[in-house]
């Protein structure tokens, strides 16, 4: 069986791409991160997913962005709120700066000791917020990067692959996706600011996005809403 690492959060996206890993035959190795977010209730989730799809490893990794800031995830700055979605060109407060680079730097790190050529990540290019490293280009560019930064990618010996396969997928398609593969996706959180008990808060950007997926895809949302 082939080994995967894949970056589990404990999100929709995520939980959907476990399960597609582990649909294609791969050995899921599950790797979270304690970066210091204010929701970290996901971490709960993201044990609960990885325990759902069989993985054979769970690492949570401790570092510590808070130190850095500069984002509402990791600071002390208000998750905005919206009473709709909303079109901009600006990349949202949210935005945690160069977060799947460190995340995907990790996992790089990983496979490689695990001799693993594949690596999953959940970015999307349709339904997301206008982060810069969800965009196809960048993981063209990590993956690129990595395989000249590795011994295995320096002698020729293997070659590691950036899997992104909900990348061109609406949230709607996701959602779809992720039932057809058993995702019980009452175990997941997407929210920005949940409540201490892990209700999500229903008015950031990414619970209008999951409510929004889950409307268009006709599947009743299960998520607790405070």
């Amino acid at each position: 069986m082939k080994t995967a690492v894949v970056l589990l959060s404990g999100g929709l996206d995520s939980a959907t791409i476990a399960a597609i890993a582990k649909d294609e035959g791969y050995e899921v190795c599950a790797l979270s991160f304690r970066y210091g977010q204010r929701h970290e209730v996901e971490l709960e989730a993201a044990r609960r997913v990885a325990k759902a799809v069989g993985a054979s490893r769970h690492v949570t990794l401790d570092i510590d962005l808070r130190e850095f800031g500069g984002s509402a995830l990791t600071d002390d700055i208000a998750v905005p709120k919206f009473d709709e979605l909303v079109d901009s060109d600006e990349i949202p407060i949210t935005y945690v700066p160069a977060r799947n680079t460190i995340f995907l730097s990790f996992a790089l790190g990983w496979a490689e000791v695990l001799n693993s050529t594949d690596v999953f990540i959940g970015v999307n290019a349709l339904d997301y917020s206008g982060y810069p490293d969800c965009r196809p280009e960048f993981l063209a560019s990590f993956e690129a990067m990595a395989n000249l930064a590795t011994k295995a990618g320096v002698e020729g010996s293997a070659r590691l692959t950036v899997h992104a396969p909900l990348m061109t997928m609406t949230k709607a398609e996701i959602i779809t996706r992720g039932i057809s593969l058993g995702v019980d996706y009452a175990a997941t959180i997407s929210c920005y600011d949940p409540s201490a008990s892990g209700d999500a808060c229903g008015a950031c950007e990414a619970c209008l996005l999951r409510k929004r997926g889950f409307r268009d895809a006709n599947v009743v949302d299960p998520t607790q809403y405070r």
